[in-house]
């Protein structure tokens, strides 16, 4: 089956100001870059989601420092990167027409935000018929709201999509040594 490893929103944003960084982020990364490294070894296409918003104020609009993908992950100049205006990272972007022209199967998620463009773009994966999905545990991050704390709200969504939209693995499900080989 022929995967496709997706990153979504990853940006400068998250890691500018104190009050905007992402839970326990600096593990998060560390996995997600493991994540990488594997997808290279293993010939798995990388797909960055970077989220781009209209409001030219806004920390995510485009050009902005906060806009930028973060400095600290391993991306190569042929990563694909797809802009996206919304939650969606399929709604108006050229997303659904490279996995298809790339003829992926099977799509592996981490990133941010957990309750926001991961959940939706997960959920409308399920919806355009990818069925095996993983999303990589450890992988995947949010803030705190005003209702739950980052922990509840990624513990409460993992919940809600394991065995539904995707199948959560573990880190070590990709990874079974250093060098980062499965």
């Amino acid at each position: 089956m022929k995967q496709a490893l997706i990153i979504v929103d990853i940006q400068e944003a998250f890691f500018l100001d104190s009050e905007n960084y992402l839970f326990d982020y600096e593990k998060v990364l560390e996995n997600i870059n493991k994540l990488i490294t594997w997808a290279r070894h293993s010939e798995v296409p990388i797909v960055f989601i970077q989220h781009t918003d209209s409001n030219q104020d806004d920390d995510f609009a485009f050009g902005k420092p906060g806009w930028e993908l973060y400095h600290g992950l391993l991306r190569q100049p042929k990563d694909k990167v797809i802009q996206k205006t919304t939650w969606d990272a399929f709604y108006q972007t050229e997303l659904a027409q490279y996995l298809q022209e790339q003829q992926i199967e099977q799509l592996i998620f981490a990133g941010a935000q957990t309750e926001f463009c991961l959940d939706t773009t997960i959920r409308n994966a399920y919806s355009r018929g990818y069925h095996q999905n993983m999303l990589v545990e450890g992988a995947h991050t949010t803030l705190d709201s005003h209702v739950l704390n980052a922990q509840q709200i990624i513990k409460h969504h993992e919940s809600v999509w394991n065995n539904r939209f995707v199948k959560i693995q573990p880190l070590s499900f990709f990874i079974r040594s250093k060098e980062g080989v499965q």
